[in-house]
């Protein structure tokens, strides 16, 4: 699978690299971003590439195959959410910048098996890190949560107006047998809302299947945490680009950059998101919701 890295110009242009600099990926995916930095920071320059997916550091090796640019690449499988220790563990500085690209990818949904896409009947799981024993998945929410939690975190993460109705249709269901993939859950869905709505422009699964994938991976607090290790473990003059592709994300990021710009640690460098062209979008269609921010951590 060709992974398309979502605004890639944007973010060469905001992370400004230079020969012998280092940056760190805190998402690194399939390694499409990380690979165009490489070719800038010859001959020296190093990236620490971070990924809470196991799979998603072995899709890296795949994407990433030459030996000069591998001696310079740093992988690491583990979460942003623990930056400062990942820096530590690694010794890895100065740091020019550092870029998160958050949310799945294109292949959590193609590929990775794990209930992602509601295109394919999938086991329920919804995590990035792939574990499934004694862990918190989306099978474990839609058959142990109560309705009340379930019809909070389809409202609070994923805008869901008919949250309530499906609620109550899971919690209904799942007394009779317990809901265990995919295609299951969406003919719950399907059940529980009007006919008008199955004929939207957005699938009629996309806001729930959003809600359980954010509530499993706890991805709001997460984006918080490691933006403050972002900010405290970056060099003065570094830069750090926030790629998001959910209102709420892009929320939380936005009012991060502008309390740390209050506090005199940053400048904003974007002072609207920037969003991708038409022509990305047609080739793309991961990039249509994607927005970009950007920041300089200022002298202190």
């Amino acid at each position: 699978m060709i992974h398309v890295p979502v605004l890639q110009k944007q973010v060469i242009q905001y992370l400004d690299p230079k020969p012998n600099e280092n940056f760190i990926d805190a998402t690194i995916g399939s390694g499409g971003h990380s690979l165009g930095i490489l070719r800038i920071t010859k001959p020296d320059g190093k990236i620490l590439g971070i990924d809470v997916d196991p799979e998603q550091i072995k899709n890296t090796e795949q994407t990433i195959t030459d030996i000069k640019d591998r001696k310079r690449l740093i992988l690491e499988n583990d979460s942003y959410t623990n930056l400062k220790n990942i820096i530590k563990k690694h010794n890895f500085k100065p740091i020019h910048g550092i870029l998160f690209d958050l949310g799945m990818s294109s292949w959590h949904l193609e590929g990775s098996g794990r209930g992602f896409s509601f295109q394919k009947d999938e086991p329920l799981n919804m995590r990035y890190d792939g574990e499934d024993k004694g862990v918190l998945t989306a099978e474990y929410i839609v058959n142990r949560w109560r309705e009340k939690e379930i019809k909070e975190i389809l409202k609070k993460y994923g805008d869901e107006r008919f949250s309530g109705k499906i609620a109550r249709e899971i919690v209904k269901s799942r007394k009779n047998k317990k809901i265990k993939t995919t295609f299951e859950l969406i003919e719950i869905i399907k059940e529980s809302i009007p006919s008008w709505y199955h004929k939207k422009r957005i699938h009629f699964a996309t806001r729930t299947f959003q809600a359980l994938r954010i509530a499993v991976n706890d991805e709001f607090k997460n984006i918080a945490e490691g933006l403050e290790q972002a900010v405290e473990s970056l060099d003065e003059g570094g830069r750090i680009v926030i790629i998001s592709f959910h209102s709420s994300e892009d929320r939380i990021v936005k009012l991060f950059l502008r309390e740390k710009e209050k506090q005199g640690l940053i400048k904003i460098e974007t002072k609207k998101p920037i969003i991708p062209c038409l022509a990305e979008i047609k080739t793309n269609k991961r990039s249509r919701s994607a927005k970009l921010r950007a920041a300089t951590l200022l002298k202190q």
